[in-house]
This record gives structure tokens, sequence and C-alpha cells, in this order.
């Protein structure tokens, strides 16, 4: 049997049906350019979905987060003093690196906060001494982004207790983590709501048993490239309670045009639009969120039940307060019980045509970001050591998991 005939891919697209009517609408319509009435349904679908109420469509989920950081720019940021000390972003450390360039773009400094082992997101504990240390430093903190790793939610009620009491907005990472909830009341959503800068707390979110992925943050930010549980092909959304910052981030992402009947121009935009096709593809896909992440999650418990009882393999856990998608499903290696390492692991699946990766490399790690500062570190560095992510499209069969499944057993003893 040719084992090498089908190409197992991470985390593939996988099209519902109904993107194709709302593509051809799309056509039918003429409007083909940037923005357009899908564009207008999708942001309003997406709203209606996750309950936050402003949302803004775009070129990807990077273009989100340079967004919002951008509207919270200090206004003398462009041309500071002589010796003005740059302002501070703390961000997660084991994440994609696009959830970080934005601060890059805006001039601002990167701390990198490490994460805990009970969700392998942000470490609250080590943001609250950061944002302690920097309050000392007399620096200025313009904003914390952590990030729902792999489909996981952060514990961001706790995160959010920790800024509100520093006075620091939330740009919520959540482009992994669609369809993701965290138990927002258990942990005390209710008592306070999230800093939003220059914003009354009379427009904090409203109780819920139960909360989307970001929707706690003063900023979420989502991802619909291709490798999402959900996917236009690329593109992003903005998302917040703040009606101010979406109205803003809509304009710069318009190149900032003025309201006049010429293009008048009195800041910095960008080109950073939905086109209105590639909206057409996420409304059809929104319709069958629900049922990608009851898939990502059978996958998951497919993977669990296939590896029980291997000695060494061991799963990202699942907090009590978290529901997460497993939008990839990432296991651990021990060297030492299992008998092989994560690298021969993947090595030996890519030769047998299945793709799977590490996990994320920590940004403190990176060669491009190499003397920033990070708070802890061991945590994340022992991840990326031992981590592995296997293939978790929605389309593999349950033959296809246990086929995985069953090739990582074998290299038990491959040393």
């Amino acid at each position: 049997m040719n084992t090498r005939s089908a190409r197992i891919f991470l985390s593939p697209p996988h099209m519902g049906g109904d993107e194709i009517a709302f593509v051809k609408q799309a056509f039918e319509s003429n409007y083909i350019a940037p923005l357009g009435p899908m564009v207008d349904a999708f942001e309003r679908e997406f709203s209606e979905y996750t309950g936050i109420p402003h949302c803004l469509a775009l070129s990807s989920g990077t273009a989100a987060i340079h967004l919002a950081l951008r509207h919270l720019r200090c206004p003398d940021l462009q041309h500071p003093p002589s010796g003005t000390r740059r302002p501070v972003v703390l961000a997660s450390t084991l994440t994609f690196i696009g959830s970080v360039t934005p601060a890059t773009f805006e001039g601002h400094e990167l701390r990198f906060i490490d994460c805990d082992y009970e969700s392998w997101n942000m470490d609250p504990s080590l943001l609250e001494a950061e944002l302690t240390e920097c309050s000392r430093e007399g620096r200025q903190v313009i904003a914390v982004i952590p990030t729902d790793l792999y489909g996981q939610c952060c514990n961001l009620p706790l995160i959010r207790a920790v800024c509100q009491r520093h006075k620091t907005p939330i740009i919520c990472d959540s482009a992994e983590a669609m369809g993701a909830r965290y138990d927002g009341v258990r942990v005390g959503v209710e008592d306070s709501g999230c800093f939003r800068p220059s914003r009354p707390a009379s427009l904090t979110p409203e109780p819920s048993s139960w909360l989307h992925a970001g929707m706690d943050a003063w900023a979420s930010v989502y991802s619909f490239n291709g490798n999402k549980i959900i996917t236009t092909s690329g593109g992003g959304m903005l998302a917040s309670h703040d009606k101010a910052l979406i109205d803003h981030a809509r304009k710069l992402a318009t190149q900032a045009r003025d309201p006049a009947p010429w293009y008048e121009h009195t800041e910095i935009g960008f080109n950073y639009r939905m086109s209105n096709v590639v909206a057409a593809i996420g409304r059809g896909q929104l319709r069958i969120l629900n049922d990608r992440v009851r898939r990502k999650r059978e996958i998951f418990t497919a993977y669990q039940r296939h590896l029980a009882n291997t000695p060494g393999i061991s799963f990202m856990p699942e907090p009590d307060w978290s529901s997460p998608t497993h939008w990839l499903t990432a296991i651990l290696i021990d060297p030492a019980e299992f008998g092989a390492d994560t690298h021969s692991v993947r090595e030996a699946l890519d030769h047998e045509n299945i793709e799977a990766r590490p996990l994320w490399k920590p940004m403190h790690l990176q060669p491009v970001f190499q003397g920033c500062h990070i708070r802890g570190g061991s945590v994340s560095e022992g991840l990326f050591a031992r981590g592995l992510c296997l293939p978790s499209g929605t389309a593999m069969t349950e033959r296809d998991v246990e086929r995985v499944a069953t090739l990582v057993k074998a290299q038990a003893t491959a040393l």
C-alpha cells in the first residue's frame, strides 16, 4: 500500500457549501473591489455570533492588532522629545510572530511574558510583576497582548483584573480561538469591566454565563487565514465594545481618508480593507463554525483515545474555566519516557506524507527579537522543546486520525 498517496495536512481549509452561493451573489452585484454588502453583512453576523457589538473586517489579524495599537498611539509619538523612552507593549512569548510585529510597526518596545502550565497562555502573575516593574521604572505600557493559543482561551478575567489595576488596555489575540469560550461568571466577569481608554465604565460587557474568546478585552482580534478553523483564504476581524476604536480603525484601514469630496488626509492610514468576495466566503464559513468546533474537539478526543497510556505522551491541558476549540491538537513528548524526541517523530510523520509542526518558537528566542526583555521564559522554552502539533483538519476521517496516532506510537522504540 502506498501510504504517500494522500497528503495529510496540518489544518487545511474546509468549505461548507454555502460559500460559493455568497461569492456568486458578490459577482452578480459587481461588488468585487474592497468593501460592499458582503463585508457589511459579515461584520454584522460576526457581531451577532460573538456578542461583541462593533466589528471591522480587515485583510488580516495582524492588521487588526496594528490598527488597535495605532488608535492608542501617543499624539506626540511621531516626533518625540529627545531622550523620550518608547512606550512598552507586553505580549505573550509563546505565540505566532504576527501577534507582536505590529508593536514594532509603531516603534514600541516589546517585552515578553511567559506562559503557565495550566493553559500554556500568558501567566497573570508574571504579567502583574512586569506591570509593577514598568510602573517603578516610570515606563508607559500602552497595551497588553495575550494570545489564545491553539484555540485555548487565556485566563482573560484574571489578566483583565491585573490590567484594570494598572489602567492598561488589553488587545486579545484570539486569532486561533474563534468559537472557543470561557466561563465568565464563575471568575467574576460581572464584578468589573476591562479597562477601555477614555470610555465610561457603563460600556462593560453584559454578564453572560459563557463568553466567547476575546470578548472581555478592550479589543479582540480574529484571523481567517487559510489554516484557521474558518477561513476566508486570508483576512481578519477587529472587534470591540468601544465604538470609537472601531470607527477610527475603519478610517485608518481605508488610507485614513477624511470625509471630503476630494481625497483629504490629516493622518497616515493603511490599505487594510477586506474585499467583498473574501467576505462572501467568510459568511459561508461562519454558518458552519459550530460544526467545525465540534469536529476539532472530536479529533482531539480521538487522539487522546488512541494515544492513551502511551508513556511520555501528554496533551495540552483544559482548565476547568476553558472550553477550547483545539484548533490544533498539541502534544508533549518526553524523550526519556517515550524513547524518541519531537523532531524524530515529526520527521517520521513527514516521511509518511503527514504534516506535523513544532509548537511556536517563543518570541524571546527569535533572532529578530534578540535582546528583548522576557519575564520568566522557562515554561515556554520547555513546551517548545517537547511540543508537537498533530494534523487536525476537520475533513480528517477517523482512519486518518488512527493512522497518525499509530505512526506516533511506532516511534516509541525508534531510539
